[in-house]
């Protein structure tokens, strides 16, 4: 199976040099794409330097429009799969080949923070936030998932043909809204636990306020998720699946 790393990016200059260079140490920087998101500063170029391929967009649009980009990009270069991987430092490379072994039962594998009784440091509101998060999307998924929100993901050949047509692209769309339509086309998710860095770049958010906006905002994605029609196209990929199982 051939995999590209997709990293979004968005004024990540201080530090994708060294993300790139720890992720160089298990994955070819060939095989690595940097979607530059409309930085202001030098993340393209340093990223571009240091031997990742590099897409940008003009502004800012997202990290859910920045990792369609990825999907569409792996599809015109003839790869199988793609793993999602912060410009930020958190995630840490060694777990790459957990979720690529894992991707042998299931089409989307997510890393996730407190799978197995793991622990990251966030505000308690926060944390109590995710887990109501992880529970209802767990119900839409038929699986148990305790980390709906996280970043770090696999998306193996059958969830990149999805996602190349359609990817959404409202914030927090591309954790949440994602695991939704893709569950609504038959394909499996599960997870695997993983240790995630302190962020080496930007300003989390923590405050109670913070995450209660953050609660409904999901909660409105759920919603739309289980009412919105599926795009055609995903749609005809659903019928071209099935006429190829029969």
């Amino acid at each position: 199976m051939r995999a590209l790393v997709a990293i979004p990016a968005l004024n990540e200059a201080a530090v994708i040099r060294d993300v790139l260079l720890s992720l160089s140490k298990v994955q070819p920087l060939d095989d690595v794409v940097v979607i530059d998101d409309g930085s202001r500063d030098a993340t393209a170029a340093i990223a571009r330097g240091a031997g990742a391929h590099v897409v940008s967009h003009a502004i800012n649009l997202g990290v859910g429009a920045a990792m369609g980009t990825a999907f569409k990009y792996a599809v015109q270069n003839g790869y199988d799969a793609v793993i999602q991987f912060d410009g930020d430092g958190q995630h840490r490379p060694e777990h790459v080949a957990d979720l690529i072994r894992a991707s042998e039962h299931s089409d989307i594998v997510i890393g996730s923070r407190f799978a197995k009784g793991g622990i990251f440091k966030s505000s308690a509101a926060r944390r109590g936030i995710q887990r109501f998060i992880a529970g209802v999307v767990s119900l839409y998924a038929r699986t148990r998932l305790t980390d709906a929100t996280s970043g770090f993901r696999f998306a193996g050949p059958r969830a990149v043909a999805v996602f190349s047509e359609h990817y959404p692209v409202e914030w927090l769309g591309d954790t949440v809204e994602s695991i939704v339509l893709a569950t609504r086309q038959g394909l499996s998710v599960s997870e695997v636990p993983v240790g995630m860095n302190e962020r080496a770049g930007g300003v989390p958010s923590q405050s109670v306020l913070r995450a209660t906006l953050y609660t409904g905002r999901i909660l409105f994605i759920l919603v739309l998720a289980s009412i919105r029609s599926v795009p055609p196209q995903i749609r005809a990929l659903k019928l071209r699946d099935q006429k190829a199982a029969a």
